[in-house]
């Protein structure tokens, strides 16, 4: 008989999400493009593909962003109703979301090899039988 918390175990081992810090260089990716506020932030994130962020985690990434000179705020007193907190990228910001794009572009190969690897089907070489693949190899 399986309990609940064992369907819990396995519903979170199918469901890995993604990489914890990957949301760090989503918001810069996110703030490069345009200016604004925490929550359009959230759900222009969303969009992108991260299914579920905690608000209160998320804008502790931002104070964080903003005390490691990644991010910048300004208040927007302009529209009516309360203040909102616009986030900016700063330079520093810039540069450390050329550092994860590199990062991301290594990962991503080694991503490329596991699949071709586990899935064979997938790799342009699967056509072929192992002596055509070194022929193809060698050339």
């Amino acid at each position: 008989m399986s309990s609940k918390k064992d369907e819990t175990k396995k519903e979170k081992q199918q469901n890995l999400g993604t990489p914890r810090n990957f949301l760090i260089p989503i918001t810069l990716l996110h703030l490069r493009d345009w200016n604004t506020h925490g929550y359009e932030l959230m759900e222009k994130i969303t969009q992108f593909g991260i299914q579920s962020i905690d608000q209160g985690n998320f804008y502790r990434i931002l104070r964080q962003l903003e005390k490691d000179n990644l991010v910048s705020s300004t208040w927007d007193t302009t529209s009516s109703g309360p203040a909102k907190r616009i986030y900016s990228i700063t330079e520093a910001g810039e540069q450390y979301l050329d550092i994860w794009a590199k990062s991301l572009g290594q990962y991503q190969k080694m991503l490329d090899q596991f699949f071709s690897l586990y899935n064979p089907f997938l790799s342009p070489y699967s056509l072929f039988s192992k002596g055509e693949k070194e022929d193809q190899e060698d050339k």
